[in-house]
Parts: structure tokens; C-alpha cells; sequence
């Protein structure tokens, strides 16, 4: 039902320190600049940096992951790790770093089969939950599968467009937390027929049009269903 991650929103309290992270550091190319929000190319999908003016607001403490090639790893993490105290995870094959940008967001880089050069994509999406199974039938609805979930019943993975992991409140690997209040764009050949689906569990509809939907879920998130 939904086909693609359109856009990724945090919060930012300084954009030029949100500017110098993700486009000096991380080699990500501003595609828009507003003087409330900045907007980064991820590969096709958009990193929205927005300040705490209005809603939806961005998302807070929220873990997430971009691609990169896997042979790029090595040459990322010399690089980051002259200026932050790294974590690496192994899953399978693949490794992933870890650190924390200007504003406590646990940021990911990951070996996946993507072209580059450079961050290519963002594949997973943490979000904070209240009651999981609740979130989790919820997202199940709108075409997630669930894949994966934790030992300690207090996380669930799903597949759909990315990876959207749904954590009742607790620290994962290097501390990170679920987000809270985080926007969410995803692309999708029919948004009402998305709307249709949960239409009875969302918190609020905020917007409905014949191209994008607006809705909050059971906890708080905005997601906005746009025509592909």
C-alpha cells in the first residue's frame, strides 16, 4: 500500500548546527532552505531539519539509519571518528556505526547494497510506542509486515518501504530511544484508500485532499500519505 519513504522530520533547535552535521559532516546536500527548516537529500528520500515552530513538529531522541555502500564503511568511520565516539553493531554480514547529532538524535550508518557514493537512502525508522501490539496492528494495516521481534517483548521490526522498528519505551544499542512526535512522509498510489484502512485508530485526520492525507497515529505521528 505505501510504496516510499518520502520524508524523515526532526526537530532542530539551530539549524546552522542541524547545516554543518548532516551537509559538512555526513556530505548531505541541502535540496531546500526555509528559515524555519532545512531540507537534505538523502538519496531519494528527504531529511527535514525543522525548528520547534509549529506542528507537526519534528521528531525528538529519534534513532535512525542511512545507507551506505558497503565497501565505503571503513573510510566512514576513520573519518567520524576523529570527532565522535563511535558504536559499531554487526548484523550478519553487515556493520553499522553509530552517533548522535547536534540535537540527541541517534543517527546510523549502515553497509547496504546501494549505489553511493555517499549516504544513499535511510532504511530504518525508530518510533516510540505506548502499547505495541496496538502500533503494531496498526502499521500491519497500512501494509507493514512484522519480521523480527525482541527478546524482551518491548520492540517489534516490520518491512514495508523502509524498516520501521516500533519500541515500547527502553534504550537500544548505543542508548538510543524510540522518536516521539516524528513526521513521516510516505508515497502511495492511493491516499484515501490508506486513510481507509486505519481510519478508525487515528488520533486525528488533519488533512485530506485528493493528494496527500494527513493523519496522527494512536501515538502521536504524523504521517502524511502522498500520491506517488
Amino acid at each position: 500500500m505505501l510504496s516510499g519513504l518520502d520524508w524523515l522530520a526532526l526537530e532542530a533547535k539551530d539549524l546552522e548546527s542541524a547545516r554543518e552535521f548532516y551537509a559538512e559532516r555526513l556530505g548531505l546536500a541541502i535540496r531546500e532552505q526555509r528559515p524555519d527548516e532545512l531540507v537534505f537529500a538523502a538519496g531519494e528520500t528527504d531529511l527535514v531539519c525543522r525548528r520547534p515552530d509549529a506542528l507537526p513538529r519534528g521528531g525528538l531522541h529519534t534513532h535512525y539509519a542511512f545507507s551506505i555502500p558497503d565497501g565505503e564503511y571503513d573510510d566512514w568511520w576513520a573519518r567520524l571518528a576523529a570527532a565522535y565516539d563511535l558504536e559499531e553493531a554487526q548484523f550478519g554480514s553487515a556493520r553499522s556505526l553509530y552517533l548522535y547529532d547536534p540535537d540527541g538524535n541517534c543517527v546510523e550508518l549502515g553497509q547496504r547494497d546501494v549505489t553511493g557514493p555517499g549516504i544513499d537512502g535511510i532504511f530504518e525508522v525508530v518510533l516510540e510506542v505506548e502499547r505495541l501490539e496496538r502500533a503494531r496492528e496498526f502499521y500491519e494495516d497500512l501494509g507493514f509486515e512484522a519480521v523480527d521481534a525482541g527478546d524482551d517483548r518491548k520492540r517489534v521490526r516490520l518491512r514495508g518501504p523502509m524498516a520501521l522498528e516500533l519500541w515500547e519505551p527502553h534504550l537500544g544499542i548505543a542508548d538510543a530511544r524510540g522518536g516521539v512526535h516524528v513526521d513521516l512522509g510516505f508515497e502511495t498510489a492511493a491516499p484515501e484508500a490508506a486513510l481507509d484502512s486505519v481510519a478508525d485508530r487515528v488520533r486525528s485526520l488533519e488533512r485530506a485532499s485528493d493528494d496527500a492525507v494527513v493523519v496522527r497515529d494512536p501515538d502521536g505521528h504524523f504521517l502524511t500519505f502522498t500520491s506517488a
